[in-house]
């Protein structure tokens, strides 16, 4: 073997070693940016944790004890079945207490496991930390417009139907913070002020997270809420942002 051919076979091998520590370095430091690493609600969010949350559609079971270890009570929702396309089987509820520490009114919002999680986290990471960033106080609950309902998309008599046919989904109508301010989709979305900047802030937060994130951006059907679903796509399918 030639003297060249000796060194080129050993710096090749050199940057795969050094390959295999920065690889073994992020594993074990940052996992959630990891495709293979298994999903913890407890690390930060990654450049993969909203295909992770779209992959718990597959395993409720492991779902609900993620919220389980991440500090999150849950109730699990008895199996509903109104039709061949209104139906869910994994749906939850979230207690009072735990680590979410943040209300939804109207009250007893029940979501299937996947939407449930993503919220968790999407609480933690997005919407409490630009409440504060834009306001100084913290979200103390969640006005929304429900999660199950027997239809299809934009309630129209025929067509797909909607991902809320499955409670894979919740419109996100407004917030309340703890100093009493009240910040709403449809009066803010458009202004100028850091209501309509928290509003963009939480919206491009959640396109981290869900697999679905439509605003009043994408279409007037959607000028009073943020949509929020984990439709079934796969952990590594399409992702709608808008």
């Amino acid at each position: 073997m030639s003297l060249l051919r000796f060194i080129k076979l050993a710096l090749f091998a050199a940057l795969l070693l050094l390959a295999g520590l920065l690889l073994y370095g992020l594993a074990r430091n940052h996992p959630e940016d990891l495709p293979w690493t298994g999903l913890d609600l407890a690390r930060p969010v990654g450049a993969f944790t909203g295909r992770k949350l779209a992959g718990l559609a597959d395993d409720p079971a492991r779902c609900r004890v993620l919220l389980a270890r991440a500090g999150v009570p849950v109730t699990a929702l008895p199996a509903r079945n109104d039709g061949p396309q209104c139906r869910y089987d994994d749906a939850v509820r979230f207690r009072s207490g735990g680590s979410l520490a943040l209300g939804f009114r109207p009250a007893g919002l029940g979501t299937s496991c996947p939407v449930a999680a993503a919220l968790a986290l999407w609480n933690w990471h997005v919407v409490q930390p630009a409440a504060l960033e834009h306001f100084g106080s913290r979200v103390a609950a969640v006005d929304h417009f429900g999660s199950y309902s027997c239809r299809r998309l934009y309630g129209r008599s025929q067509g797909d139907w909607s991902e809320h046919a499955s409670a894979n989904a919740i419109d996100i109508a407004g917030f309340r913070l703890e100093d009493g301010t009240r910040i709403s989709v449809v009066g803010d979305w458009n202004g100028s002020g850091p209501e309509a900047r928290f509003l963009h802030h939480v919206r491009d937060g959640a396109c981290r997270l869900f697999a679905t994130v439509l605003s009043p951006d994408y279409n007037a059907a959607h000028r009073d809420h943020l949509h929020l679903d984990q439709a079934r796509r796969g952990e590594m399918g399409w992702r709608a942002c808008r």
